[in-house]
């Protein structure tokens, strides 16, 4: 499923980045790489703030639609 789609204070494991080459490498740079745990800490209109490798990430809808968990 889309990490849009994942609770709040849970934890997930990113399965697959989707998108173009340089989405895909822009969210691997911030750590959202397959294997990968990312927990939701909040999601207020579709944007969501997550916790990736010990920081915290805000990103909106379409980019947590890319990452699936």
């Amino acid at each position: 499923m889309p990490l849009s789609m994942a609770q709040a204070g849970e934890a997930n494991v990113i399965k697959k980045v989707g998108g173009k080459e340089k989405t895909r490498r822009f969210l691997e740079n911030l750590g959202f790489v397959t294997g990968g745990s990312v927990t939701v800490v909040s999601e207020i209109g579709g944007n969501m703030i997550v916790n990736v490798k010990e920081s915290r990430v805000a990103i909106n809808k379409d980019m947590a639609n890319k990452i699936l968990v």
